[in-house]
């Protein structure tokens, strides 16, 4: 049985966010605005289907997708890009790869308590991100 990730998490923390940004190819202005953002995490999980939402004061995202199954994912709102992601499971860790014109770009989601911790790369930049699950 696959891990729970039901739930709302507010960042706490948010390192390498500015390199992982100019990999994806961001302006400089959007960078320093998502910079100082501290976004909240929604995740609806209903077995290996999920619902992910980031929501922040100045843009939100949103993907849905099947453990397994690739689709095609348009970054709108992040850098508006289309790639093919899939999204696996690695024990209890969430991670997809995104192919498209972006080399080694992906993400891994995992619970350490209640803490959700997310990795973020692209290219040779790794943002690393922890949010804590909302009361």
């Amino acid at each position: 049985m696959p891990v729970n990730y039901n739930g709302t998490y507010n960042m706490i923390s948010n390192e390498n966010f500015e390199s992982y940004m100019r990999a994806l190819g961001i302006d400089f202005a959007t960078r320093k605005i998502a910079n100082l953002l501290k976004p909240q995490k929604v995740i609806e999980q209903n077995g290996d289907f999920f619902r992910m939402k980031t929501i922040s004061s100045f843009r939100n995202y949103s993907t849905e997708f099947t453990v397994g199954t690739e689709y095609e994912e348009e970054t709108k709102g992040l850098d508006n890009r289309k790639c093919k992601s899939v999204v696996t499971w690695d024990s209890d860790k969430l991670v997809c790869v995104q192919k498209g014109e972006k080399k080694n770009r992906g993400w891994k989601h995992w619970l350490e308590g209640d803490e959700l911790h997310l990795e973020l790369t692209c290219e040779d930049a790794v943002c690393k991100q922890v949010y804590k699950r909302a009361p």
